[in-house]
Formats: structure tokens, sequence, C-alpha cells
């Protein structure tokens, strides 16, 4: 008969030593890529609707070419969620086919809502996450559902997003500036109200490369465009236009008082459209007045 060791570890004890599984990241922890992608998405393209007492749902409808993603989401998510079909007649097409992510839990809603997306009506409301987030994905998120990447039809690149926030928009602005130097002001469309963000070139390239990096969440197709970027070059006899000068307050107050564009542009070192566009702009009061404007400016 065997002897019995005493002091060999119980069960127990080589449970102990044994290393603990790895957790994984909370749902919707925005440093995480994945999750600060989706939520960039659901902000501009999900809707999340309260019903009475503990009812309520979070869905977001897609073209069916784009299913993929939706299944990303659902993979993403710790709470039981589906994904359905279906054929409509649209404004656009006869036979429109969709897929939609429906999310009922409570908890879930919760925190999504928590987080930043508002009940109901939101496409103005929405803001750039109060938290910490994985910003370039959350941005691709944004531009994956309400923007746009390609070519034009002159064959120029681009990476363009039409959203309804200011919040949005001019955070767009301020990340592509950082990571491409362009600069862009934001102001709404007449037509509908909404922002369009555009940048071209060189700097739709770059934008571009950085927010669709190897193996990143995002719409496929939209992944494809922005690699087939990467091969654009400049034509030799395509000129660079020099960065637009910006108008200080002393400019503007020289321009009121003159009231004239043509007898300013030479004082200013601008041309005359330009002293003329300024001038029409000041007083239809589409920019700020120089006595609106802080001291120092």
């Amino acid at each position: 008969m065997a002897e019995h060791d005493t002091n060999a570890p119980s069960l127990f004890e080589i449970g102990d030593l044994l290393p603990a599984p790895a957790a994984g990241p909370v749902f919707m922890d925005l440093e995480h890529p994945d999750y600060a992608y989706m939520f960039g998405f659901l902000q501009a393209d999900g809707h999340l609707a309260q019903g009475s007492g503990r009812k309520g749902r979070l869905t977001v409808e897609i073209n069916v070419r784009d299913i993929a993603v939706l299944h990303e989401f659902q993979r993403l998510t710790p709470y039981n969620s589906s994904i359905t079909e279906r054929v409509r007649a649209t404004n656009f097409s006869q036979e429109h086919h969709s897929a939609t992510w429906t999310l009922c839990d409570q908890e879930a809603r919760a925190r999504i809502n928590g987080l930043g997306l508002p009940y109901g009506r939101k496409s103005r409301k929405i803001t750039p996450p109060r938290v910490e987030f994985s910003r370039r994905d959350y941005l691709r998120g944004v531009i994956d559902a309400d923007g746009s990447v390609g070519h034009t039809g002159q064959g120029l690149p681009f990476i363009s997003l039409t959203t309804a926030s200011a919040a949005v928009g001019a955070y767009l602005c301020r990340y592509a500036k950082a990571v491409t130097g362009a600069a862009r002001q934001i102001g709404r469309n007449a037509r509908d109200g909404v922002f369009n963000v555009l940048y071209t070139k060189e700097a739709a390239v770059q934008l571009a490369g950085h927010l669709y990096y190897p193996g990143c969440l995002s719409l496929a197709r939209k992944r494809t465009a922005a690699a087939s970027l990467a091969s654009w070059e400049r034509p030799a006899d395509m000129s660079v236009r020099p960065p637009g000068r910006r108008w200080k307050a002393w400019e503007d107050r020289v321009l009121l008082a003159h009231d004239d564009a043509s007898a300013t542009a030479t004082e200013l070192g601008r041309s005359e459209a330009s002293c003329s566009v300024r001038l029409w702009r000041l007083k239809t009061g589409k920019v700020r007045r120089p006595e609106d404007t802080p001291p120092g400016a």
C-alpha cells in the first residue's frame, strides 16, 4: 500500500496556485478600441427608445451589405440581443434590404445612455464622450455611420462627415488638424442645418490611414476605400494651395472703418475679393464683429 504524502498540496491549494483566467473588457469600456468604435457608430446611427416602466430598446438599422458589423456588436455585448432583416420600399429603392440589431436589456441601455447616447431624437445633442476614450476609434465609428471615404469624380481622395452635432463636427476638426495639419472651420449648411466636414488630397490620405489602421473594427467597404487612398500621389502639375490666412480683429476694424473693399485691400495686403467677402460677412453677422472679439485676438 502506497504511503500517503501528508505534505502534498490539496486540490484546493493546487487551485489557488493556478493563474486566474484573464478577464475580458468591461462592457462599453470606451478605452477599448472596439467599444469606442461601437459607441461612435451608435451615437451616429443608433436609436434609443424609452418605453413605459422598464421597457425600451436600442436599435441600429443599416443596409444588409454591412450586416457583419452588427454581428460584431452582438459579439461585444454580453446581453441578449437580436439581428433581423427586412425588405421594404423607401424613397431611394422599391426593395431596400436592411438589417437591424436590437438590444432591450435595461442595464445595457442605462450604460449606453449614461455615456452620452440620449433617448429619442439625438442628432444635435450628441457630444464626444466625457470619459476617457479611444479617440481615433470613436471617430472612425462616427464616420462609418455618417461619413464617406473614397475618390471624387475627379479622382481626388476624400474623407468626409455629415453631422447635425456641432460638438462632434468641431471635435473632428480639432483631431484632424492635430493629425494632418489641415484646419477646418465648421458652419451649418443653409439648406438642411447640418455640418459638412471635408478633407481631400494629402489630408484625406493621412486621416484615412490614421483612422483605418490594420485590423481595426470597421465597415469592410470603407476600410477597403480607405486603403485605396494610400496609393494617391499629387500630380506634378497640381499646385499646392497655401494655408488660409485668418482674419484678425484689427483688420476687421480697418475694413469696417473704410467700408470699401478695394480701398482696404492694399493696406491689409489682401485681395479685393477676400476683403469684399469679409466685409459682407461682418455686415450680415456671418462672423463675429471686432467689438465682440476677445482682447488680443
